[in-house]
């Protein structure tokens, strides 16, 4: 769940850095797969890091959804690597580039960021 939000659909990417101080420190689109983009307009919808859009709606979001190209054990596609992940909320929804590498098609700016943890 994520609060605060503007209404509508936001695009939601895992990305390749767990760090939010600022938003930008997250990287690109976590990718580390065989295409290896990590450019946020690029290898749409085929990337590690995408994710559905999320609906906020009285200024709150709630995603459910499932993903198959990551994983949380050890491995090149894990998130728990050596510099960690990121959950990334951006202030316009993917439109998944059907035109190609779009500047902003995969949600433009960012305006939450919420590091992916491992718990004990």
């Amino acid at each position: 769940m994520v609060k605060g939000l503007p209404e509508g659909k936001h695009a939601v990417h895992i990305h390749e850095v767990g760090s939010c101080t600022p938003c930008s420190a997250a990287g690109g689109h976590f990718d580390p797969g065989p295409a290896g983009n990590s450019s946020p307009d690029g290898n749409h919808p085929f990337h590690s890091g995408d994710l559905i859009n999320l609906d906020a709606h009285t200024h709150v979001g709630t995603m459910h959804t499932t993903t198959s190209r990551i994983t949380l054990s050890p491995g090149p596609l894990s998130l728990f690597d050596a510099n960690g992940s990121a959950f990334i909320v951006h202030a316009a929804p993917d439109s998944y580039c059907p035109d190609g590498a779009v500047a902003g098609c995969a949600g433009g700016a960012r305006i939450a960021c919420g590091i992916i943890e491992q718990i004990d």
